[in-house]
């Protein structure tokens, strides 16, 4: 009895050894990037395999990092009024649209997407693609790790850099490039609006050739735009206090 009890024991201290350093090693990570330029993410990563493997004719894989001073704030405002208007005020979860999207789901409704900027960025640089509940575990775990280390312009930031634009274009400067012959930081709030509202299907919805569809969705987010008051809605996230004023 007491040799099963000092097994258990040992059991014990080694599986809170292991939780502690994965907790430590995701949190290093996590705080590395607050500063440091992300290279890479795990889903462009996932698209440059996909890519060689299916031997995709055309594809150009493209993505340059650039600073916040470097974007363009009518590209910020457009994806924020696009993808994520409670971004200044929640902390990484929208509980009212992840309720109003499981009680869609339970009458039968199509499946609609409820993830915020910060779940995005999450999923974008440490996880795999697809659906399943142990991925949803770690796509939480790795919001509240970035929303309680990163600063909110700086979530901004790079999920700016690491969303997807078009087939192989990643991030703002790169789509800046591809599709209007100009840095991001000189993209005006039509181009903007218009890179943003492929988003939610960049590889069905195209920039450079937008369906009726895609220049109604992009009308959209300029008055959307406009309703959040423009670059100045940036200065809402400077302030570290912002999400308590909200």
């Amino acid at each position: 009895m007491a040799r099963r009890r000092s097994l258990l024991a040992r059991s014990l201290r080694l599986s809170g050894l292991v939780a502690l350093g994965f907790v430590a090693a995701c949190s290093l990570v996590v705080l590395l990037f607050r500063w440091a330029p992300v290279p890479f993410t795990a889903f462009m990563l996932q698209d440059r395999i996909a890519a060689l493997h299916s031997d995709q004719k055309g594809y150009r894989y493209t993505h340059d990092w650039v600073a916040w001073d470097e974007i363009s704030p009518n590209a910020a405002v457009a994806v924020v009024a696009a993808e994520d208007q409670k971004f200044a005020s929640h902390l990484g979860f929208d509980l009212e649209s992840i309720d109003k999207a499981l009680k869609d789901a339970q009458r039968g409704r199509r499946l609609r997407g409820a993830s915020t900027i910060s779940q995005q960025v999450a999923k974008n640089l440490f996880l795999w693609s697809g659906q399943s509940w142990v991925r949803k575990g770690f796509e939480a775990w790795f919001t509240l790790l970035i929303e309680v280390l990163w600063p909110k312009q700086r979530i901004l930031e790079v999920y700016l850099n690491s969303a997807e634009f078009g087939r192989g274009v990643w991030g703002v400067e790169a789509a800046s490039q591809r599709f209007f012959k100009k840095p991001a930081k000189r993209l005006n709030r039509q181009e903007a609006a218009l890179l943003a509202a492929v988003l939610p299907n960049p590889k069905r919805f195209r920039v450079d050739a937008p369906s009726g569809y895609v220049r109604q969705r992009q009308a959209w987010i300029l008055r959307q735009m406009a309703a959040l008051g423009g670059s100045g809605y940036l200065d809402t996230l400077e302030a570290p206090d912002a999400r308590a004023h909200k």
